[in-house]
């Protein structure tokens, strides 16, 4: 699979043996940058999908760097940092970091080790869009409960009776149920 990779390193030298490594693995080293500076807008240019950076330390603004970029244009990042500490290595996990690897970086091993952030990444994207679809589903389900209870109080409605004229309400109106129940609270001017 040919990457297109954003690499973040400040060393000339070091740069150009990751970038033929990563070259020679199949990668596209689409930008090459020295600092993290404006960091979501330099992956939304290179049109990235992986970010590898090699830092002597992961830094404040660096780790703030990587938590506007995985809130705003989440992609996979492999920190490469020469020393840690456990704050650190927190923090950068904790900003989106997929791979965070200590003692500096072999060129021969990148693209290993972004291969295995790419799969992290994508695993957890997965749990975050399923998380997402769990409290949305369960949202709409405090709504349709609560549009029963107000069907049940003003009609006089058994919670069966409730929930299927609700049901028969979002098919007559081609409408999901949640939104007509959404529409019923509204109608009782009861707050969401």
């Amino acid at each position: 699979m040919n990457l297109r990779v954003l690499l973040i390193d400040d060393n000339a030298e070091r740069a150009a043996a990751v970038t033929a490594g990563l070259t020679a693995d199949g990668c596209t080293v689409a930008a090459l940058i020295p600092d993290h500076a404006d960091l979501v807008a330099q992956v939304r240019a290179a049109r990235a999908d992986v970010i590898v950076c090699d830092l002597d330390h992961a830094s404040r603004d660096a780790i703030e760097s990587m938590r506007a970029l995985n809130r705003d244009e989440p992609r996979p990042v492999v920190m490469f940092v020469d020393h840690a500490d456990p704050a650190s290595i927190a923090a950068a996990m904790e900003a989106g970091v997929a791979a965070y690897v200590i003692e500096g970086l072999q060129p021969g091993r990148v693209r290993a080790v972004i291969d295995v952030a790419v799969a992290r990444f994508r695993a957890y994207q997965a749990l975050r869009a399923e998380l997402a679809e769990a409290r949305k589903a369960l949202s709409e389900r405090k709504l349709i409960e609560r549009a029963k209870g107000v069907l049940m109080q003003t009609r006089r409605m058994s919670e069966e009776e409730a929930y299927r004229a609700l049901r028969r309400l979002a098919m007559d109106q081609g409408r999901r149920l949640a939104d007509v129940a959404d529409s019923v609270i509204a109608l009782a001017g009861l707050p969401l």
